[in-house]
């Protein structure tokens, strides 16, 4: 049986798994960035805060 060599090119793409690394990559970036755009409001009070508490605690060091 001869199989033409453009099938055969076919099944060695199907069979690597080199670009699920990157696809999950960009995926996680993704969420990531989704979540800070989710909670900046959030995430910049706290950082403030905390800046805040160690600007006055500094001074008693």
């Amino acid at each position: 049986m001869h199989i033409p060599i453009i099938w055969l090119n076919r099944m060695k793409l199907a069979e690597d798994n080199k670009g699920i690394g990157t696809v999950e990559m960009i995926l996680i970036l993704v969420v990531l960035i989704a979540l800070v755009l989710i909670f900046k409001e959030q995430m910049t009070t706290l950082v403030n805060n905390i800046f805040k508490t160690i600007t006055s605690q500094s001074g008693k060091v």
